[in-house]
């Protein structure tokens, strides 16, 4: 991939993250997966008062990084692509910090990622890696379905920030966000 003609620092409409998944190489199931993302993302963002655009950008090119690995620094090379395609810094953030529920700089040293905080930050971060955790495939899922599964995978840690996360998020949307559909 190339970096964009003539534009940085921008924030793709919805048909170029399309194109942007597609030319990277994300498979269908991923790009399925990013555009129910995108749904439940935009929903949120929309009860929440954040910025839709970036929200939207930032959720349908959060998994980018699957078109090279599908593996836990999925998110830091995918950084790296929207870095060399002159995206936009808060897309660029959304998607290094969407895994999760955020990594801290102590796990991420353990599960081999570039020492530093992966933890969600602005509310337009926030909304896209809690969107993407209650996205299992294509299919919407609840927080009680996500933290179950996180629990039986032994991430006791990454359940605690789900379940944190999606507290706050309901608290700043004035509805508990899995009755948002």
């Amino acid at each position: 991939m190339t970096r964009r003609k003539d534009r940085t620092d921008e924030i793709p409409s919805r048909e170029e993250c399309l194109e942007i998944l597609r030319t990277a190489g994300c498979t269908d199931k991923v790009v399925a997966h990013c555009e129910a993302v995108s749904r439940v993302a935009v929903k949120i963002a929309r009860r929440c008062g954040a910025e839709v655009r970036i929200v939207e950008a930032g959720a349908l090119l959060h998994d980018i990084g699957r078109s090279v690995r599908h593996s836990i620094d999925h998110a830091v090379l995918g950084a790296e692509l929207a870095r060399k395609l002159g995206l936009a810094p808060q897309v660029v953030m959304i998607i290094e910090r969407h895994i999760g529920a955020g990594i801290l700089k102590d796990e991420a040293a353990g599960l081999g990622l570039p020492e530093r905080d992966y933890v969600p930050e602005t509310l337009e971060e926030k909304i896209v890696a809690h969107a993407d955790n209650l996205i299992a495939g294509d299919k919407r899922v609840t927080v009680k379905e996500a933290v179950a599964d996180l629990t039986r995978r032994g991430l006791k840690e990454a359940a605690v920030r789900t379940i944190e996360l999606h507290e706050e998020l309901s608290q700043i949307a004035g509805i508990d966000v899995d009755k948002i559909i």
